[in-house]
């Protein structure tokens, strides 16, 4: 498996050829991708492991959301089942996959544990409630950029990983192995892309937000309902579109077999 170099802009064209992959089928990828948050809620939501085991399924999950995408790009009929196409093909190594997310995810948080007193555990895989405070502490703030530092790797690595597995029939191990590679000699464009993203999901959303607010005092709540209902039905799919455009870029020119 050999990964293309691609040049900063390309970054940029993951997440608007998302835009165009998600305006194809407007309804179809919103579906899917609310369809996959409901089941992970669902599944989160089980006593004591339920977010463990939300965590453990993300590979396959994934899967499933990226063959949807591949779908509608290539004009075909969408059909619910996609949802859990994911699992029916080299589930194995998937979950193991899910299985290194969950154990390198509790591993750094149990470590962060030492300075936060566990408040980003607790959050995370028990769904713990804090207030306010607790949260905007110091020690969770340094808690949760050392997370970040430990996590970018981490990313780097499961960001194709899943892909490679389906796709491939490669190994976990070298799945992870060739995404970390791959990511690394794309730094720029992922810088690129996720500049992009951060100025298009949220600075935009944000000035317009604070723009209606001061156009329609008391609108808070009515304008918080309408935003959160566009990120889910027009910027998630989209985004999730990006992550397949992403791999179709630096992999599938070189492997036309995907």
């Amino acid at each position: 498996m050999q990964a293309l170099t691609l040049p900063a802009r390309r970054g940029w064209h993951w997440l608007t050829d998302g835009f165009v992959i998600f305006r194809k089928k407007l309804l179809l990828l919103s579906f899917a991708v609310i369809g996959y948050w409901a089941i992970m809620g669902v599944v989160s939501a089980v006593p004591l492991v339920g977010r463990a085991v939300a965590m453990a399924l993300i590979p396959a999950f994934s899967v499933s959301l990226m063959n949807t995408c591949r779908l509608l790009e290539q004009g075909g009929i969408f059909h619910p089942a996609l949802l859990f196409s994911g699992f029916k093909r080299s589930l194995r190594p998937l979950l193991v996959l899910g299985a290194i997310y969950v154990a390198f995810t509790g591993g750094v948080l149990a470590l962060v544990a030492l300075i936060d007193d566990g408040v980003l555990f607790e959050l995370v895989f028990l769904g713990t409630a804090h207030d306010e405070q607790a949260l905007a502490s110091d020690s969770v703030r340094l808690g949760a950029q050392l997370s970040l530092a430990f996590f970018t790797p981490l990313m780097m690595a499961f960001w194709f990983a899943p892909l490679l597995v389906a796709w491939h029939d490669i190994s976990a191990g070298k799945a992870l192995f060739f995404s970390f590679v791959a990511c690394a000699r794309n730094w720029r464009a992922f810088c690129f892309y996720g500049a992009a993203t951060v100025v298009f999901g949220a600075l935009l959303p944000g000035v317009l937000a604070a723009m209606l607010v001061g156009l329609l005092p008391g609108g808070g709540e009515l304008f918080s309902a309408v935003f959160t209902g566009l990120i889910f039905f027009f910027f998630l799919p989209a985004l999730y579109a990006s992550f397949y455009v992403s791999y179709r870029d630096v992999f599938v020119s070189v492997d036309a077999d995907a």
